[in-house]
């Protein structure tokens, strides 16, 4: 692709949104239709419009419904041109997130996931993704705890840990391994008991273990392995059952994984990101399908795009988790 072909451009047209909607257009790329399509109401006015109709949808007036994202108005240009910079790093996985949010809708959990994972190994493969490999250098992910979950039980609750403080409880694929087996004990125990998923140290998980990225070779059994070993499938089974606490840094799937589950809890230092984007990726550990139930796809592609942060108190106004812990 050349310089020319992956640039992104603005279009001004066809709204009652003054100035709007910007169109994120990636040439050569019909997913979706006429670009990745971000509304923008720089009145405030929230004017009637179909949300089928947009991927994000800006807007100036405070505390706005969903799908509506309420942004500062003097901080308003500034998201745009970061979420215009984002788009433009990674078009390819930009658009394919768009689509696969819009396809997602109302789809069945496992079928949401499993489309997810297609996606993300079609990514892993891609030119973006390559070229952050590239540029990201070395890395040093810090030590992997020898037990990364701990289990414990009293009397119907089980409390599951994540006990690797020493790399931020990162993700790594020992683990997601250690936490899918403990979870599947859980849903398999014949006595159903609750179980409480929470972390020690300074936060919850800092996501997938940047120095494992880029290692797997066979992205069709990466796949696989992927919809096997899903975190986030069994926390969804678990249902009602299943309760949360998350507290710090909770990044990429290391947000994604905890939102599959019922009850989510979050301390006043609670943070979420989905960095991704930046990568020539998409969130690849069920962030699709789990925050895309949470908050709706137009607020979790406009998380994405900009690989904006979310706090606690945002979070809960926007019900991505439940209530505060104390």
């Amino acid at each position: 692709m050349t310089a020319a072909a992956s640039d992104l451009l603005g279009a001004e047209a066809l709204s009652p949104l003054a100035g709007s909607p910007l169109v994120l257009l990636v040439p050569h790329d019909p997913l979706p239709p006429g670009g990745v399509r971000v509304a923008v109401d720089r009145a405030g006015a929230l004017p009637a419009l179909d949300p089928a109709d947009y991927d994000v949808l800006f807007t100036t007036a405070p505390d706005a419904p969903a799908p509506w994202v309420s942004v500062a108005p003097e901080r308003l240009e500034a998201q745009l041109a970061t979420v215009r910079q984002g788009a433009a790093l990674s078009p390819v996985a930009t658009a394919m997130l768009a689509r696969l949010l819009r396809m997602g809708e109302g789809l069945p959990f496992d079928t949401a996931l499993e489309l997810e994972s297609l996606a993300y190994s079609a990514l892993l493969g891609g030119d973006e993704f390559a070229r952050w490999l590239a540029v990201r250098g070395p890395v040093t992910d810090g030590e992997q705890a020898a037990a990364p979950v701990r289990y414990e039980r009293a009397g119907d609750r089980v409390t599951l840990t994540l006990a690797s403080p020493g790399n931020r409880n990162a993700m790594t694929a020992a683990m997601r391994d250690a936490l899918y087996e403990a979870l599947v004990n859980v849903l398999e125990d014949p006595s159903a008991p609750q179980v409480v998923l929470r972390a020690e140290g300074k936060c919850f998980s800092t996501g997938g273990a940047l120095g494992e990225f880029g290692s797997a070779r066979d992205l069709a059994a990466a796949h696989v392995i992927r919809m096997q070993r899903s975190c986030a499938r069994v926390l969804h089974l678990l249902g009602d059952r299943a309760e949360v606490h998350l507290h710090g840094a909770c990044i990429g799937s290391g947000a994604e994984v905890p939102m599959a589950a019922a009850r989510r809890l979050a301390a006043a230092d609670a943070l979420f990101q989905l960095p991704e984007l930046r990568m020539g990726l998409i969130p690849g550990a069920g962030g699709t399908v789990t925050f895309a139930r949470a908050i709706g796809r137009h607020r979790l592609l406009w998380l994405a795009l900009g690989g904006f942060r979310l706090n606690a108190a945002q979070a809960l106004r926007w019900g991505l988790v439940h209530g505060a812990l104390p």
